[in-house]
């Protein structure tokens, strides 16, 4: 799908909600960097740059389930950086035993590892559109993706709930990871306010945040997001495996 046009990006510096993080990417940066020299691509001459669809949202939010249903009903390919991660370690491949040293250690698996799979990913699918679930988690996964894919995303989702809610969530429903309390669910959601909060500013300031109330049921909920995708209904009918079902073919005939 892309044309691979150049070598090694830099290593982008991101921001952090503390120093320890910040001097643990600082020290191993240079080597993981050597590790996974990631060329930058460009869409070729003429070819269709893929639809991309960023969802963001801190643990509890009701993003997982939303993406099920943006899937369901558009045909999105999903992809989740923590699941293609999640994957190299279960395969026990040679990136997998580094990244899982990386989080064992407390340091942070740089984003052009990530962007690198999710690349992968891309560029091997025979679909044109996609929802990438949980991601760009940082100002630094913003500026890889971009500078490596070469690509913008089309829509930015940010599923907009109360921390108590999204607390709540978490501890009633057995959402969230079996150590999970009170004090360390809100420092999990501290950190993601810290490093995600300038990357929905900057789509907002972009035009391509579309912010959703996520209190309320599973329908209401949806019901906001539906009427987003409306601007991109030809380009969505255009591309493979639409849900029949769908509004967008509904609204067709």
């Amino acid at each position: 799908m892309w044309r691979r046009v150049a070598s090694l990006s830099p290593m982008i510096s991101s921001s952090s909600p503390s120093r320890s993080l910040a001097r643990n990417q600082a020290a191993f940066g240079l080597n993981i960097r050597e590790s996974f020299a990631t060329e930058i691509s460009k869409p070729e001459e003429g070819a269709k740059s893929p639809f991309i669809t960023f969802v963001l949202g801190g643990p509890g939010s009701g993003k997982g389930t939303q993406c099920e249903k943006i899937v369901e009903t558009f045909g999105l390919t999903h992809l989740s950086a923590g699941d293609l991660l999640r994957r190299e370690i279960a395969m026990h491949t040679k990136n997998g035993d580094m990244i899982l040293n990386l989080i064992k250690d407390g340091k942070i698996v740089p984003s052009e590892v990530t962007v690198k799979l999710l690349q992968k990913e891309l560029e091997s699918s025979n679909s044109s559109k996609f929802l990438i679930d949980g991601f760009p988690r940082t100002e630094e996964n913003r500026v890889a993706f971009e500078r490596i894919v070469g690509a913008d995303p089309d829509v930015v989702l940010f599923f907009d709930c109360p921390e108590e809610e999204m607390v709540k969530r978490v501890l009633n429903r057995n959402q969230g990871r079996v150590d999970d309390n009170i004090t360390t669910m809100k420092k999990r959601l501290k950190i993601f306010e810290a490093l995600n909060r300038p990357v929905i500013d900057y789509y907002k300031n972009k035009g391509k945040l579309y912010t959703i109330n996520a209190v309320g049921t599973v329908d209401d909920i949806f019901k906001q997001v539906l009427p987003i995708f409306t601007p991109f209904e030809e380009q969505l009918k255009q591309s493979r495996h639409v849900n029949p079902k769908s509004p967008l073919v509904e609204n067709s005939s």
